[in-house]
């Protein structure tokens, strides 16, 4: 007797997709194939989903299989301390919880206190526990400010760990050439062979570390194929040469005033302007002194009056005055050499030429131009017509450009002088990077000066520029004035962005003069409702945080 085998048709290639389709619609308005509505379709569906799943798997065809990939490098650094990396393990744990706008309580904020550790880890030169490198990658892939050091930390395994996983691969972009090194700056024929065949990160990265060693080397490998770069890259390449910018670089950027791009040519002006010797300054420098002089005759008062005793028809004494005549027109050779003719929005054309001017002018140019006056004397004489604002301002920019910290100390004036807390000729932005000329020191001691007179309401850009931790003048005036805003009552909140600076910048050491600063004060009549105890608490925060910081420094090894 001969068996018929009867013939089962194998599933549609749509299959799985028509179960899906009957899944959304629901059994009530579509049935699997061989089932009849009723409360039995559900699980019909649900057993032909699963009967599927497992013909689904069954059929894949087996894949070739990978190559391995090859060990990791190794890490010759130190491993860290056991209780330096307990202590890593315990910050990579820590995650922000949800920004809402409740209190943050008494405990510290690990996430801020990362940044720091690993600066100090990376002055130590310490490796990182190799089960670590996971935690690292994803935390540095949430947060950007985070990646620089988070990559040094994390060493060349980092870049083998981020080519095996996707959700890792920004290390490998935040890596010139994706981890490839560079060759040796003594290899002459590698060195040229990356430049004209690397990708551009490769080149920038090639660029930038041969300017730190050599500048003209760098300067004269750009030379080379400068003609026929893009104009994007050529802005980007000639920004590197802010890295050693000295004299031998004005020839090339001479050349580049003549460059196809605006932008090429106003970062070329910009360069030049902060070489005091350069030809560009030096022209600068006449079309500057074009526009402002010193009016002999600008004001005069009664002899004797700046003491409250002038004598009724006495003599009269004149006080000098900056006049200002702002230029015209802005001439072709003016644009050649940075000068950009179209003003912003909003902005006078005569006052936008001036600034631009200014700025690009050698400060040595106004010592000789106003009567041998220094540069306090110069900021302190009046200016007519209403023009301080825009000659303090352009002053401004040019003693941050050509780093110059005797008109820095000039425009940032008395720290305890009344308009220094106000808009004054000079705003707290410009005030801001004025103190970046400074050393750290004097830096600290201005700003401190800064709070004891005008308190923290208007200082927390100062303090961003504050070397870390601060000076011990800086932190002391910091925690009186928080002291004085608890104690009269001030809205607490408002200082909270203080409050976070002085946990991250605070000398650990000034923990011990907090604790009196702990108790909940009593509130004042016009003090925000639960304001002593946000203090309170804000201060327990603060000091909790300073001996955590100085636990992690001991751990580490740090003095």
């Amino acid at each position: 007797m001969t068996r018929t085998s009867v013939p089962v048709d194998a599933p549609g290639a749509d299959a799985w997709e028509r179960l899906v389709t009957t899944a959304l619609l629901g059994t009530d308005r579509r049935t699997p194939p061989g089932t009849v509505p009723g409360p039995d379709a559900p699980l019909a569906l649900l057993d032909a989903a699963a009967v599927e799943t497992v013909r689904r798997r069954a059929g894949l065809r087996p894949a070739r299989a990978a190559e391995r990939p090859q060990a990791a490098p190794e890490d010759v650094r130190p491993a860290l301390p056991p209780a330096a990396a307990r202590r890593l393990a315990m910050l990579l744990a820590d995650r922000p919880g949800p920004s809402g706008g409740g209190r943050r309580g008494a405990a510290p904020d690990l996430t801020e206190l990362l940044p720091q550790w690993l600066a100090v880890a990376n002055a130590r030169g310490f490796a990182p526990p190799p089960q670590a490198l996971p935690a690292l990658l994803d935390a540095a892939r949430g947060r950007t400010d985070l990646r620089p050091a988070a990559l040094e930390f994390a060493g060349p395994r980092a870049l083998w760990l981020a080519r095996l996983n996707p959700d890792w691969r920004f290390a490998l972009r935040a890596t010139p050439g994706g981890g490839a090194a560079l060759p040796h700056l003594q290899d002459d024929d590698g060195i040229r062979q990356l430049w004209q065949e690397g990708l551009f990160a490769e080149r920038i990265a090639l660029l930038s570390a041969l300017r730190s060693r050599t500048p003209a080397a760098a300067r004269d490998l750009l030379a080379t194929t400068w003609g026929t770069e893009r104009a994007e890259d050529r802005l980007m390449f000639l920004d590197s040469l802010r890295e050693g910018l000295g004299p031998d670089d004005e020839p090339f950027l001479e050349q580049a005033l003549a460059d196809r791009s605006r932008n090429v040519r106003a970062t070329a002006a910009e360069l030049l302007s902060a070489l005091p010797g350069s030809a560009l300054a030096a022209r600068m420098a006449v079309r500057a002194e074009a526009c402002v002089a010193i009016d002999h005759m600008g004001s005069a008062r009664p002899r004797g009056t700046e003491s409250g005793g002038g004598i009724p028809g006495g003599s009269t004494q004149t006080t000098p005055t900056i006049a200002v005549e702002a230029p015209h027109a802005c001439d072709p050779d003016m644009e050649r050499d940075g000068v950009v003719a179209k003003a912003p929005a909003g902005r006078g054309e005569r006052s936008w030429w001036l600034g631009q001017l200014v700025e690009a002018a050698p400060l040595g140019t106004w010592s000789l131009r106003l009567g041998g006056r220094t540069p306090g004397e110069i900021v302190a004489l009046p200016v007519a017509d209403g023009w301080q604002g825009e000659l303090h301002a352009a002053w401004c920019r040019a003693a941050v450009r050509q780093r110059d910290a005797a008109w820095s100390r000039a425009l940032l004036g008395d720290p305890s002088a009344p308009e220094a807390g106000g808009p004054g000729a000079v705003s707290l932005a410009e005030r801001a990077k004025l103190l970046g000329t400074l050393g750290a020191a004097e830096r600290a001691e201005w700003v401190a000066g800064f709070i004891a007179a005008h308190g923290l309401s208007e200082a927390f850009q100062l303090l961003g520029v504050c070397a870390v931790p601060w000076a011990a003048p800086l932190g002391r005036a910091v925690v009186d004035a928080l002291n004085i805003a608890r104690d009269a009552g001030s809205y607490p909140w408002s200082f909270s962005g203080v409050m976070g600076l002085a946990e991250r910048c605070l000398d650990p050491s000034e923990a011990s003069r907090l604790d009196a600063l702990l108790a909940v004060p009593d509130e004042p009549e016009n003090a925000s409702p639960g304001a002593g105890g946000y203090w309170a608490e804000a201060f327990q925060r603060l000091v909790t945080t300073l001996r955590l910081r100085a636990a992690m420094a001991e751990e580490l090894g740090a003095a």
